[in-house]
């Protein structure tokens, strides 16, 4: 059986507003660092989207060779992109 991994929530479960960070703490010497923090962007993005993010930069940028790997038409990888980008320009 493979391991369960366990995301990190981005919208609150009541109300589906975006969470936000409220305590880090390191494992090694205990510290904890609390407050009132903003999730990075990229963080902000549903794990679909940073993995098409990742994909996209292994890629050089190439959305024909995404296509291919994806297995769909240019069109719909420039889609997806324009759509991801949209949502960045939202979320700024």
């Amino acid at each position: 059986m493979g391991e369960v991994r366990k995301r990190l929530p981005l919208q609150c479960p009541a109300c589906d507003s975006p969470l936000r960070v409220g305590r880090l703490f390191c494992e090694q010497c205990d510290t904890e660092v609390c407050g009132n923090f903003e999730l990075p962007l990229l963080a902000r993005l549903t794990e679909k989207e940073q993995l098409f993010i990742v994909d996209f930069i292994k890629s050089s940028g190439s959305l024909k060779d995404m296509a291919k790997n994806m297995g769909v038409s240019y069109p719909t990888v420039r889609n997806i992109l324009d759509d991801l980008i949209d949502k960045l320009n939202k979320i700024e």
